[in-house]
């Protein structure tokens, strides 16, 4: 029972460092750039996981989870490091991080729609309400559910926010494929190397730029490397060997401590009506979580640990 509940903490241990990220990301890419901000933190995450979880046998994966997974797995992480970059500041990348994390109720949808998932109804449409009119309450400011507010918002900066509301369909339909095609194999090493590649091209095709690398850069990189590259191992101990359903309940709050952690670390305050819509995507999230346990009689683990397939 103590190596259980030790593994347990483990992984609540992810879920804390996955809830520092968009604070993470957004101090590294004031530092070093969107791009090369993010192409330095997904090498050194990239070396992380080599160590933690190792570098997949390429031979026993199947061909089509490699292709697809690859190019999800890319985009997804792609839309998210540079959404945050993109912010125009500390209050627009919070926000944008909160638009990002609709993907728990999308991937429901998608696991319907084409994995044939069972679930309630009843509890899958309020959900999936309740989530977008969190991030509609989110993206009205101040004044909550403003249709005019929430649209001169996104106009003030369409890509950061295109970019986060797309990364989140993008990784909905990762979780669908590689539910259907990993046969439970493990890429997160092989795909973070890819990032990387990727974000590399970019910057030198952009033609690179200054990169401000000095000591307060260096620790922000370092911990926003450490925190998906730790968290991915510490996940693993979790599920494996720890219980299953404090952590899958645990993970769908990363929202409100990933807002209440950038808040913090980026000076950001805020408002009342934020909080109510950051607590309205939690709680439509855990209800389309409530809806496959309805029908299932078992936990359902969330979608962000398909990460680890």
């Amino acid at each position: 029972m103590k190596s259980r509940n030790k593994a347990t903490l483990i992984g609540l241990i992810a879920v804390l460092l996955w809830a520092t990220i968009v604070a993470l990301i957004r101090n590294v890419s004031e530092s070093l750039g969107a791009t090369g901000g993010a192409a330095m933190m997904y090498t050194m995450a990239s070396v992380f996981l080599w160590f933690t979880v190792g570098f997949p046998r390429l031979r026993g994966f199947p061909r089509r989870y490699l292709i697809w997974g690859s190019v999800l797995f890319v985009a997804y992480e792609l839309c998210l490091s540079l959404s945050i970059g993109y912010a125009d500041n500390g209050r627009q990348a919070i926000e944008i991080g909160m638009v990002n994390y609709v993907w728990p109720t999308f991937t429901l949808v998608a696991a319907m729609v084409f994995n044939k998932q069972r679930a309630n109804l009843l509890l899958v449409v309020p959900g999936f309400l309740l989530s977008m009119l969190g991030i509609c309450w989110v993206l009205g400011g101040d004044r909550g559910l403003d249709l005019p507010g929430m649209l001169g918002n996104i106009k003030d900066n369409p890509l950061s926010y295109g970019l986060a509301f797309l990364g989140a369909l993008i990784w909905a339909a990762y979780c669908t494929v590689t539910a259907r095609l990993a046969n439970g194999r493990n890429g997160v090493t092989l795909f973070f190397m890819l990032v990387s590649g990727v974000l590399w091209i970019k910057y030198f095709a952009d033609g690179g730029g200054e990169m401000a690398l000095n000591l307060h850069a260096l620790v922000y990189l370092l911990l926003a490397a450490a925190a998906m590259g730790f968290g991915y191992g510490a996940w693993n101990v979790g599920i494996l060997h720890g219980n299953v359903t404090v952590l899958a309940g645990a993970s769908y709050f990363i929202p409100v401590l990933s807002a209440a952690l950038a808040a913090t670390l980026l000076d950001a305050p805020l408002s009342a009506q934020f909080w109510q819509g950051a607590v309205m995507v939690c709680s439509g999230s855990i209800l389309c979580w409530l809806a496959t346990r309805a029908r299932r009689g078992a936990t359902a683990i969330p979608a962000r640990a398909n990460r680890r397939s």
